[in-house]
């Protein structure tokens, strides 16, 4: 039996939400899903070797956690071994997500050095076993593939039908090389010649581009000039969760959601009974709050006062006074 939801969105070009790790975690979605809704949220990636071991506990309730508002919902997942894609698939599944993604472009060196993410890349015949053995799991969810157009050069005429040979729902592809990293441009040339390898295989894959996409409108654009299915929107996000419903909040009203977003974060990973009988405490540090200060506090008469004292508070008690504070000033 299949569930793929994808074939119910109509919509051409969609946009979906990236996943970053410590960046769209529950809070952060269910502040996106509230001021600009994506036609698709992804998850922070998770490891499969992780859910397979005796921590598998604190990943979900960590990392696994989401709510209706947040559907469709796909979880990523990333790792080297099938045997723990097919295990975490079954996971997911009983999770109640809509769909499974596999990481095969990750660049960092950690995730490199256990063969994982864009190193798959360089394993073919095992990328697509892990494809293989994640539908086998995932008990007819989608499954889909997010990677880049190559390790250290194009390799598109050789990686990429190794993947569209194995039919994955979605394939989503970054514009740049492992090597590239976030140095240069995205290729949305390149991103195009994908399309036509597609087109030319004739396979039912959507393909979905990724890179340097900074808001609704230039993902059309990039749309357009590519000929993707839908849009893949990561760093252009932060701080403006409305990227989506491409409204332009006030100073005062992008103050308030930083706040809602602030307690929401605490809600959800501060020292609750719940996470202190799994974590022993918090879930998550408050410091990753941090980030998202630095974005949303820009642009206006005495931002930078303003976010040097957020980045130097440590709970949400002293941000909801500092940002109050700075509402009513502005009331005046």
């Amino acid at each position: 039996m299949s569930n793929n939801f994808w074939k119910k969105i109509n919509k051409r070009p969609f946009f979906v939400l990236a996943p970053m790790a410590d960046v769209t975690d529950m809070p952060f979605r269910q502040i996106i899903a509230k001021y600009g809704k994506p036609d698709v949220f992804w998850t922070e990636f998770v490891a499969c070797d992780g859910l397979c071991s005796v921590g598998q506990e604190k990943l979900v309730k960590n990392l696994l956690q989401f709510s209706e508002k947040e559907r469709p919902i796909i979880a990523q997942l990333f790792g080297s071994k099938p045997e723990n894609f097919e295990k975490s698939a079954r996971l997911i599944k009983k999770l109640g997500y809509d769909g499974i993604d596999i990481n095969m472009g990750c660049p960092q060196k950690n995730i490199l050095k256990q063969g994982a993410g864009a190193e798959l890349i360089k394993s073919p015949e095992l990328a697509k076993e892990i494809i293989r053995a994640t539908k086998k799991g995932a008990g007819g969810l989608p499954v889909s593939v997010k990677t880049r157009i190559g390790y250290n050069k194009n390799e598109i005429e050789t990686w990429i039908p190794a993947i569209l040979e194995e039919e994955p729902a979605v394939l989503t592809i970054h514009g740049r090389t492992k090597k590239e990293m976030s140095k240069v441009s995205a290729h949305w040339d390149i991103v195009k010649d994908v399309v036509e390898i597609r087109d030319r295989m004739k396979s039912k894959t959507l393909i979905i581009g990724n890179g340097d996409v900074v808001s609704a409108e230039d993902g059309l654009k990039k749309a357009k000039e590519s000929g993707v299915d839908g849009i893949m929107i990561g760093r252009g996000i932060f701080g403006n969760p409305w990227l989506f419903s491409e409204k332009n909040p006030s100073i005062k009203q992008k103050l308030k959601v930083a706040l809602e977003h602030t307690k929401l974060f605490e809600k959800i990973f501060g020292e609750t009974k719940e996470n202190k009988k799994v974590f022993g405490g918090r879930a998550r540090n408050f410091a990753l709050m941090k980030k998202h200060y630095k974005a949303y506090i820009n642009g206006f008469d005495g931002a930078k006062e303003l976010r040097m004292k957020l980045m130097e508070a440590d709970s949400t008690k002293e941000v909801e006074e500092i940002i109050s504070k700075k509402i009513k000033s502005l009331e005046k």
